[in-house]
């Protein structure tokens, strides 16, 4: 789960999700509030119309009836009451507007009638409305159920006789209402847009780059990579261009460098070839002796030279290897001086002949300076972490880095025989490093050097967000690491 939220397309998914998440809340809201604002005003305009009507039956009626029809007309929620003075003192419009209206329309009136109208919302416990009888209270107490929000208006209406029809009544606020279809339907919506919004994000944006991404890691090893289809979003397609520009870029430079390498291989052999049948033809024994053994020198040190130049334009096909055969052919060319200890069965993706050479070096450098090799691993999330183990002097802690560079030895003698041209563990370092990995070099805690090399199991791990390739492992851990499975 926390890997999938570390991705692009997680985070992408997350934020859209909390982004309609918040919109369709808002929406709800908005529609629930505006259907409780209609539902007030129906109500308003019921009251209204109520109260147009009982002041035309009141015009109407001969006074012995007025007293009659004011008390049927009463309700709990509704209070009419004639006077001589209207409850409304305020003369403007602005506060009722509409309901006046609503009166006016329904009394065939042309504002020639005094009308006033005052609306407030009451909060808290609601009191009765005045002159009720005892059983219309209780039967406004037991409908307004103690504390409720309301909206109280008060009407008064100028009729004949110089008289005033005062209106007083109460209409609980509708409360916000979540209707089950309107729900269904924005539920309906919402999961309709995301699994749009998914496809968008899964196959126009983040499968382009994972792709990429893809192709990025197996360039990083040397492999030979198709160009890439280019889709997705305008930033995605330029990214691609610009990464099949740079892959035949490399690719052309790859190739020009090792066809310089072959021809260099042929020019340099040529001579040297002449130089020694030429050596052979000298009489003396010790001067002829002396001349070959620098020829073969120089062929040797050209060879070390345009193997190293190798490693760098490898242009072999990876393939995946059982490491436990690889490591056992490999150890049984060097007889009982190479072991390996019981570790887990592990499958790899690298190019067998180049990975051969690097660790033949490293194993050699094992045997030569400390009489034997261990060998062992271990995975590290998406990582192997394969350790070889020697007894020798080890290294001084500030040569540990410097080992690595061409031509560089730490025995100064220049003979073959100790110490080789210097280009063993840099030609090591660089095969693994095409490989997407790295080699450390670290002191035992007893006596020996440590040589831990590290690969990407396989690129498509990487692609998921777990681990960085270029993360470094601590050496530390990674021995201990790889100790636990049999190392010793």
């Amino acid at each position: 789960m926390r890997r999938a939220m570390r991705s692009l397309s997680g985070q992408l998914i997350l934020l859209v999700v909390a982004a309609l998440v918040v919109a369709q809340a808002i929406s709800l809201f908005l529609f629930a509030d505006e259907r409780s604002l209609a539902i007030r005003a129906a109500l308003g305009f019921e009251a209204a119309g109520r109260a147009a009507n009982v002041a035309r039956l009141i015009e109407e009626a001969p006074l012995d009836l007025q007293d009659s029809i004011l008390r049927a007309a009463n309700s709990p929620l509704i209070r009419f009451d004639l006077s001589d003075a209207p409850i409304v003192d305020h003369t403007g419009h602005s506060d009722g507007g509409i309901v006046e209206a609503r009166i006016r329309a329904l009394m065939d009136d042309s504002y020639s009638r005094d009308i006033r109208v005052e609306l407030h919302e009451v909060e808290g416990e609601l009191r009765p409305l005045p002159n009720l009888s005892d059983e219309m209270t209780e039967m406004h107490l037991a409908m307004m159920r103690g504390e409720l929000t309301a909206v109280e208006m008060n009407l008064s209406i100028a009729i004949k006789g110089a008289r005033w029809l005062n209106v007083g009544t109460r209409f609980e606020r509708p409360p916000i209402q979540w209707p089950f279809y309107s729900m269904l339907t924005f539920g309906i919506s919402a999961g309709l847009l995301l699994v749009a919004i998914f496809w968008f994000v899964l196959t126009r944006l983040t499968r382009p780059l994972r792709n990429l991404s893809k192709a990025a890691d197996h360039l990083g090893r040397g492999e030979d990579v198709g160009e890439l289809t280019v889709t997705g979003p305008t930033e995605v397609r330029d990214l691609t261009v610009a990464f099949n520009r740079m892959q035949r870029r490399l690719t052309r430079f790859v190739s020009d460098r090792t066809r310089m390498l072959a021809a260099l291989g042929h020019d340099l052999r040529s001579p040297l070839t002449a130089i020694r049948v030429r050596a052979e033809l000298v009489d003396e024994e010790e001067t002829r002796e002396s001349l070959i053994a620098s020829v073969e020198e120089m062929q040797s040190m050209v060879e070390a030279t345009l193997t190293f130049a190798r490693g760098l334009t490898g242009s072999e096909v990876s393939e995946v290897v059982d490491l436990r055969n690889f490591l056992d052919s490999l150890c049984s060319d060097m007889a009982a001086h190479c072991t390996f200890a019981p570790s887990d069965d592990i499958s790899v993706r690298l190019r067998p002949n180049a990975f051969r050479r690097a660790l033949r070096n490293l194993l050699e450098n094992a045997v030569r300076y400390g009489g034997a090799a261990q060998v062992s691993w271990a995975t590290h999330e998406s990582n192997l972490v394969l350790n070889i183990d020697d007894n020798g002097p080890g290294i001084p802690a500030d040569q540990l880095e410097k080992v690595f560079d061409p031509f560089y030895r730490l025995e100064q003698s220049r003979s073959l025989v100790t110490g080789g041209y210097g280009l063993g563990l840099s030609i090591a370092r660089t095969i693994i490093q095409s490989h997407g990995g790295d080699i450390q070099l670290v002191n035992r805690n007893g006596a020996g050097l440590r040589a831990i090399v590290t690969i990407p199991l396989d690129g498509s791990e990487l692609i998921e967000g777990e681990t960085d390739e270029t993360e470094k492992i601590d050496p530390t851990a990674a021995g201990q690491l790889a100790s636990q499975r049999g190392a010793g």
